[in-house]
């Protein structure tokens, strides 16, 4: 009985020693770690400045459309569109979309990564970042759209062929296959 008290008393003691010395930065972002974090980024005006940004963009390929389709498309066409696509854009959840990351942002990063990003962009050079990326982000779309339409339009000419090739594999000649009658 005292053999196994001792043994307890040193196992208890090990624990402690290794509870005592964990070190804090291990430990899990908390949701305020992560607020604060949030905070610090300043990501609700950003998140509103990335929307204006992308929306330039956007209305560019509006303005596209209509130049491309004017024959076929009413005249208050692109001022419609526009407004349509901006009142959509500001209209997201974006308040709730920032809240649901919380727990993303504590899933991968602990309290350490935290303090560590806090800390860069509070700095100067971190806020200057901050205030940088959404246009740094507005003028990659800008650079990006060509290409992604290109793509775009090239998947989409691709999926019209397999659609006319599938068309064809199953046309008048296929019947569908009917079911035998139980006499």
């Amino acid at each position: 009985m005292k053999r196994t008290l001792i043994i307890l008393a040193i196992c208890l003691g090990f624990g402690l020693r290794a509870v005592a010395q964990q070190n804090p930065d291990d430990a899990a972002a908390t949701k305020e770690d992560i607020q604060r974090y949030l905070e610090v980024t300043h990501s609700r005006q950003m998140m509103g400045q990335m929307v204006e940004a992308m929306m330039k963009p956007m209305h560019q390929m509006v303005h596209e459309q209509f130049e491309k389709d004017k024959d076929k498309l009413p005249a208050d066409f692109e001022t419609r569109m526009t407004k349509m696509m901006d009142d959509t854009m500001r209209s997201f959840p974006w308040d709730d979309m920032i809240q649901s990351m919380i727990p993303v942002y504590q899933k991968h990063l602990t309290k350490g990564d935290v303090n560590a990003m806090a800390a860069f962009y509070s700095t100067p050079t971190g806020q200057k970042l901050l205030k940088e990326m959404p246009q740094i982000m507005a003028e990659a779309m800008q650079t990006m759209m060509p290409m992604l339409r290109r793509h775009m339009e090239a998947m989409q000419e691709r999926m019209q062929q397999e659609i006319a090739a599938m068309m064809k594999e199953t046309g008048p000649a296929s019947k569908p296959a009917t079911k035998p009658t139980n006499n």
